[in-house]
């Protein structure tokens, strides 16, 4: 895909060294931009190869709404480095989608808590009053991130109808250039494609805002230089994109849908690249 390896050029080229939360140094760039259009093929990446069913498998473990990972964990490891013992998350994506905490004052002031599932409020929204402005889902809980180990990267998002076409726009605070970006690119497309279906519409524009776009890197010879992702990046973009493939989803409602009701069409790619997650 051009537009990720724009991405990948523009933070190598006009990003600053910082120093991050994982002790390993980024080069960041302040609020990057893409967009990419879903009627042009499915963005998962042809440069490297992509671990579709962990993709697919952390997207649906997200609209469960759980708050653990015990049943994630059958099938992908990839949120272990932030579960305790027994598999909890202070921070679930999808427990604030399906049941964020929303405060209610009633009339002699007093104050309880409501949880309001987001995912639902949309797909109701977009059917009642699909020219709304207000579709907005948000993973952001400000209590929550102030003690989580990790809270919200991708932490909301927003979707627009227009002349029958369902558009989603993700903002993210923090974004792995090499690892997550790619995961969150196919993810939240896969989302507006599930979401589009069950609401008659053809999937738009996806579209991400990323405050602190980064690179990891580490100086050769240290301790660190595992860690450096720059080689690895440097090496996809000297690769060819190959065809975008195309995604089928399932007609079925999007609480129903199961592993199997994805199915990818046409994916070719080159050779994985390995990059070491800083945690």
């Amino acid at each position: 895909m051009k537009v990720y390896h724009d991405l990948v050029k523009l933070v190598l080229a006009e990003g600053v060294r910082k120093k991050s939360r994982t002790g390993i140094d980024t080069v960041s760039y302040f609020s990057a931009f893409y967009r990419h259009d879903l009627a042009d093929g499915f963005p998962l990446l042809t440069t490297k190869k992509m671990e579709w069913g962990s993709i697919v498998h952390e997207l649906l473990w997200y609209l469960t709404g759980e708050n653990h990972i015990r049943n994630l964990r059958k099938h992908t490891k990839i949120w272990d480095a932030w579960a305790d013992e027994e598999g909890n998350l202070e921070t679930a994506y999808g427990y604030y989608w399906r049941r964020f905490p929303s405060a209610e004052r009633d009339e002699k002031g007093e104050w309880s808590v409501k949880e309001i599932d987001q995912i639902r409020y949309v797909i109701d929204e977009i059917k009642r009053k699909p020219h709304s402005r207000r579709l907005v889902v948000t993973a952001w809980e400000p209590g929550n991130a102030t003690k989580s180990k990790l809270p919200p990267c991708h932490y909301t998002f927003a979707f627009n109808v227009a002349e029958g076409r369902l558009h989603c726009h993700l903002t993210q605070r923090s974004g792995d250039v090499a690892l997550g970006i790619p995961f969150n690119l196919a993810a939240y497309s896969a989302l507006t494609h599930a979401i589009a279906q069950e609401t008659g519409l053809e999937p738009g524009v996806f579209a991400h805002t990323i405050i602190d776009a980064h690179v990891y890197v580490a100086d050769e010879g240290t301790e660190t230089e595992a860690y450096d992702h720059r080689k690895g990046l440097l090496e996809q973009l000297e690769r060819e994109p190959l065809p975008l493939p195309k995604l089928e989803i399932a007609r079925k409602p999007l609480d129903e849908l199961t592993f199997d009701d994805f199915t990818l069409v046409g994916y070719e790619h080159h050779p994985r690249i390995k990059f070491k997650v800083a945690v």
